[in-house]
């Protein structure tokens, strides 16, 4: 049985696909990572043709305790990200 490894966009944590896995998914379908809750949407499902599109992790800012989705977009260097709220900087920690 084959399996497919796919790197998480947030963290960098492998999640692991087998082929029953993936018979399962359809496109749009919502993969989560076991490591830091990032959702990802199931884009492409064919063969061996395979791509995830990052939709988001919900976080709150340490600094003002407000939430906001963290993004590819808004996702730094080093795992850092901006509080759109109160614009303090912040490191993201992930369980191991």
């Amino acid at each position: 049985m084959a399996v497919l490894e796919v790197e998480c966009p947030i963290c960098g944590e492998f999640l692991e696909l087998t082929d029953e896995d993936r018979a399962q998914l359809e496109l749009g379908d919502v993969i989560v990572c076991d490591s830091c809750n990032a959702e990802m949407e199931v884009t492409k499902n064919e063969g061996d043709d395979f791509d995830l599109e990052l939709l988001g992790i919900l976080t709150t800012c340490p600094n003002c305790g407000e939430e906001f989705d963290v993004t590819e977009e808004t996702l730094g260097e080093g795992d850092i990200v901006q509080c759109p709220h109160c614009k303090a900087y912040i490191q993201l920690e992930f369980e191991e």
